[in-house]
């Protein structure tokens, strides 16, 4: 936010093709590097204080002597029982945990509203990172708990989305280097999401709660002071002007009312999908402490740690699977996004179902369940994932409608958000079902969504399949 006059040439000079052509980042922009890095540690923070929330919640928080002291807790627990039940600590750490990851999903369309029509990106960037880390250090006192939430939750919305709209601001149209930059930008996120929840995790769990909250902290401070140090190697915004439309809006075509239709209606079947992976941030670290023997090569670990281990096998198997595909093209046709949507879909619904099956084992044997359990759930949920999650959004992308594309993309958010609505309410019954019962209703639900997706395929799977010409 420099209002600095003699740094508006240096920006104008940005904006040539001369900065677009610059390659001094692994042959990108200089800007792409900062951004990167910024991000990285955004996600540091946001996936460091997500890997501790429910187990603090649950476990120190919600203790008397504690949740008396959070300001305006009572009506927030009268409001959140009213649409889930009573709910005790255990049960409300769970559900506040999924409740926060839905949410997440919605704030990012009030962040990119504000920002197009008002106060631009890079305004909106600096005040989500700021927001965020008030967030994050609020979390420090028992009094500031949902003051905190909102503050990460409202940040977070600012900041995610506008920094990635700079990322593309870097390239010219016609610059081949975009896509590859996006994976660079990706790279960034991954190794934040994998080592967050281990520095985080570790200081929360075994040093004391409000270490791993501040290390969150300290790390969107960082990712602040390096977006603000490469601010200058960004492009310039014009200002934006309040309810003025960049293009006009192309206008609906014959047939596309029915694409948008079917796209409408596959939201909530994609919501199904996702409760597996969504539990991961919510009720499953509660689960997890509870059942699994947390030990790797005879030392203990915090619960946190089974976030790194997700993302460690989610980065794996996403260069796995492209790379498959890949190679699987080169003899036969590859299968089109809705029929590997539906092949993910069901192997998702064997990953709750092998946590199923291990609390049937540990029902039986009396002794908790080793961490092969965990790894053999994180497996099968990450091979679904990646093929329903970045599928969706490649499958939304092509068959929207031009006039309405963007609002569709934002549309398929929504999935993400309802899951996690179906996650809290599911959270709510960890210690009313037993282990077998808690998971096979996952693995149920998933499956049944599974099942309508075949339907789906077989009796409009036409309106879904690309034109080849």
């Amino acid at each position: 936010m420099n209002e600095n006059p003699v740094a508006a040439p240096q920006h104008e000079v940005q904006q040539t093709p001369q900065h677009m052509s610059d390659r001094a980042f692994l042959g990108h922009p200089r800007g792409l590097g900062y951004l990167a890095f910024s991000e990285g540690w955004e996600r540091f923070s946001y996936y460091g204080m997500t890997a501790l929330l429910a187990l603090y919640s649950a476990q120190y928080l919600f203790t008397p002597g504690h949740i008396e002291k959070i300001w305006g807790f009572t009506p927030f627990r009268h409001l959140l029982e009213m649409f889930f039940g009573p709910l005790t600590p255990l049960t409300m750490g769970g559900a506040i945990a999924a409740l926060y990851s839905a949410l997440v999903y919605l704030t990012p369309l009030l962040g990119g509203f504000v920002a197009d029509r008002y106060i631009g990106r890079t305004r909106a960037v600096i005040f989500g990172a700021v927001t965020m880390a008030i967030g994050h250090f609020c979390m420090a006192f028992d009094q500031t708990y949902l003051i905190a939430l909102a503050c990460i939750l409202l940040g977070s919305g600012f900041f995610k989305g506008n920094l990635a709209a700079q990322v593309g601001d870097l390239y010219a149209a016609d610059d081949l280097r975009r896509a590859d930059a996006f994976q660079i930008y990706t790279l960034a996120i991954q190794v934040a999401v994998i080592v967050s929840p281990i520095v985080c995790g570790f200081l929360g769990q075994k040093v004391a709660w409000h270490a791993g909250f501040g290390a969150a902290g300290v790390g969107m401070l960082i990712g602040l002071g390096i977006y603000l140090a490469g601010h200058r190697w960004l492009p310039a915004e014009p200002k934006p002007e309040p309810g003025h439309i960049a293009e006009p809006r192309p206008k609906l075509q014959p047939g596309e009312g029915k694409r948008i239709a079917l796209l409408v209606l596959l939201i909530p079947v994609l919501a199904c999908a996702y409760v597996g992976n969504q539990q991961i941030f919510a009720a499953y670290e509660l689960w997890g402490d509870a059942h699994y023997r947390l030990e790797f090569f005879g030392h203990a670990i915090p619960a946190s740690f089974l976030i790194s281990l997700d993302a460690i096998v989610s980065t794996t198997l996403l260069i796995a699977v492209v790379a498959f595909w890949r190679w699987w093209s080169t003899f036969r046709p590859e299968p089109d996004e809705i029929t590997k949507i539906t092949f993910g879909i069901f192997m998702a619904a064997l990953a709750p179902l092998c946590l199923a099956l291990g609390a049937m084992h540990e029902a039986a044997t009396g002794e908790k369940i080793g961490l092969g359990w965990a790894l053999g759930f994180h497996i099968l949920n990450d091979i679904g994932f990646v093929h329903i999650y970045p599928v969706g959004i490649a499958l939304y992308s092509r068959v929207a409608p031009k006039a309405v594309n963007a609002t569709m993309m934002a549309s398929y958010l929504l999935a993400l958000f309802l899951a996690g609505m179906i996650v809290t309410k599911l959270a709510t019954l960890l210690d009313k079902l037993p282990g077998a019962a808690f998971w096979g209703l996952h693995a149920a639900i998933i499956a049944g969504a599974g099942v309508v997706m075949l339907i789906v395929r077989s009796a409009a799977g036409r309106l879904l399949a690309p034109v080849v010409e």
